[in-house]
């Protein structure tokens, strides 16, 4: 049997991610919540792929390029109020094509609680359209950019329990 609409596109971001299904894991809940609050599932897959996947990987594995990856890692940036903005502010994100605030929501939490998977902590609240409208507004210029990256690495790392390999771009193998 298919199923077909949003409902099919949740069901498919929880089966990609099979360690976090049917579990009473508060984190797996909160996953379920993130993903639950995208308000077009498949628009927000597709506009990962368009926009980010070239660079980050289309399962959020950008190695051996030296962007950092996605996928078990960037929920990790969730965890303060700093690093949610940090994540906001990035130039590629901030003066995304996509104009539209709750679209641009749906695809970062896509990012987050599709592929971010295990880093997100219990309790992480998906991106809203208004917390989108506030803080693309101050957009990072690529100068601030490594140094901007490394201090929010080291607060998910030093607040939050993100491992220290959160330093690097890419896991080692």
């Amino acid at each position: 049997m298919r199923i077909w609409g949003p409902a099919s596109a949740v069901l498919g971001l929880l089966l990609a991610a099979p360690h976090l299904q049917a579990s009473s894991d508060p984190r797996a809940a909160t996953v379920a919540q993130g993903l639950g609050a995208i308000t077009d599932p498949e628009l927000a897959r597709g506009d990962y792929v368009e926009h980010c996947a070239g660079c980050h990987g289309v399962q959020g594995l950008s190695a051996p390029a030296r962007l950092p990856e996605l996928r078990g890692r960037v929920g990790y940036m969730m965890c303060t109020a700093e690093t949610r903005s940090y994540l906001l502010r990035l130039p590629n994100i901030a003066k995304s094509r996509i104009a539209d605030n709750q679209q641009l929501a749906d695809m970062l939490n896509f990012m987050v609680f599709g592929l971010g998977g295990d880093s997100v902590l219990p309790g992480t609240r998906p991106f809203t359209a208004d917390e989108v409208a506030s803080e693309r507004r101050f957009a990072l210029t690529s100068a601030s950019l490594v140094r901007e990256r490394q201090r929010h690495v080291d607060t998910a790392i030093s607040k939050c329990g993100a491992p220290s390999s959160l330093r690097n771009f890419y896991q080692s193998k």
